[in-house]
């Protein structure tokens, strides 16, 4: 007999309809006051929309870059090599790319637009401080990520917040511009700035709380493929408690690709925790061993 956590995750699919449905009245409100300001906005969204495609189709090299995570081979790291075969031969998965990332942080990423260009990378530290089922459940988190096609979704969801951002700044040194030949220019240019600003923090707000869920879904599609919750529970707990034994300097030099990581690298009280791309570590490790209870 399947448990409730095995079942088709529906919350997830209703979540995200609710989350575009939300961006789609915002934006169309948006594009409304800017066509009544008159502002040029069209060349704004080819501009944006260049900017997201070549984030969008060169995403993994970049990320891959930025990181310094290397891609390895069967013969260099087996042991990984072999746990992934093995889930995504039962997942009836494409097999990603593995990469490995020279860090003091223990950690794992997902990047990739399809499952066919997806890359899994994990730290050099995680290795050292995982077991093999650990490291099975952290490997499935990252999966479920590639399998949800999550790097689709939060790229499509950023792409008219950071076309918002675009115009606002547009509108700041505009207005800066108008201001001092039109007072009926300027004023309109701050009209723009406001409108601009609410955007952008709304759908900031909502593509956060779009990539919190994501988190939960992938450790609960990491529990199905494994059938060990309690495993990445227990692979959380020491990603988590390594943390604060790792350097600051080392933390702040990966804090800006928390949104990628299976657990923030935080380096103590910055915007990253107002802000929080993940939910907290507590809920995560509870619901996983919620999950594993209810299998006995």
């Amino acid at each position: 007999m399947g448990y409730s956590w095995q079942k088709t995750d529906t919350g997830l699919t209703t979540r995200i309809i609710i989350c575009f449905a939300i961006l789609t009245v915002l934006y169309l409100g948006f594009i409304t006051v800017l066509y009544y300001l008159g502002l040029g906005f069209f060349p704004i969204i080819i501009i944006s929309g260049a900017f997201i495609l070549g984030q969008w189709f060169f995403s993994d090299k970049i990320v891959l870059w930025s990181t310094g995570a290397k891609i390895v081979t069967g013969e260099q790291y087996p042991i990984l090599h072999e746990i992934i075969e093995r889930i995504v031969s039962r997942s009836g998965m494409d097999k990603p790319k593995i990469a490995i990332m020279n860090s003091k942080v223990p950690n794992a990423f997902a990047t990739g637009k399809g499952q066919r260009s997806s890359v899994v990378a994990v730290t050099t530290k995680l290795l050292e401080i995982l077991d093999y089922d650990e490291l099975e459940g952290v490997l499935a988190h990252e999966l479920t990520h590639i399998k949800n096609r999550d790097v689709l979704v939060i790229t499509l969801a950023s792409l008219f917040s950071t076309i918002a951002w675009q115009v606002m700044q547009f509108g700041f040194f505009g207005g800066m511009y108008g201001a001092g030949r039109d007072r009926n220019n300027g004023a309109a240019f701050l009209i723009i700035i406001l409108v601009a600003f609410l955007t952008w923090i709304l759908s900031f707000l909502v593509i956060r709380a779009i990539s919190r869920y994501r988190e939960f879904s992938a450790d609960r599609g990491s529990a199905q493929m494994t059938g060990k919750p309690a495993k990445l529970a227990n692979a959380l707990m020491k990603i988590s408690g390594s943390m604060n034994r790792v350097p600051t300097k080392d933390l702040r030099h990966v804090e800006g690709f928390n949104a990628f990581f299976i657990v923030p690298a935080l380096s103590g009280k910055s915007l990253a925790n107002l802000f929080a791309t993940h939910p907290p570590i507590e809920k995560r490790i509870e619901k996983l061993l919620d999950m594993e209870r209810s299998m006995y």
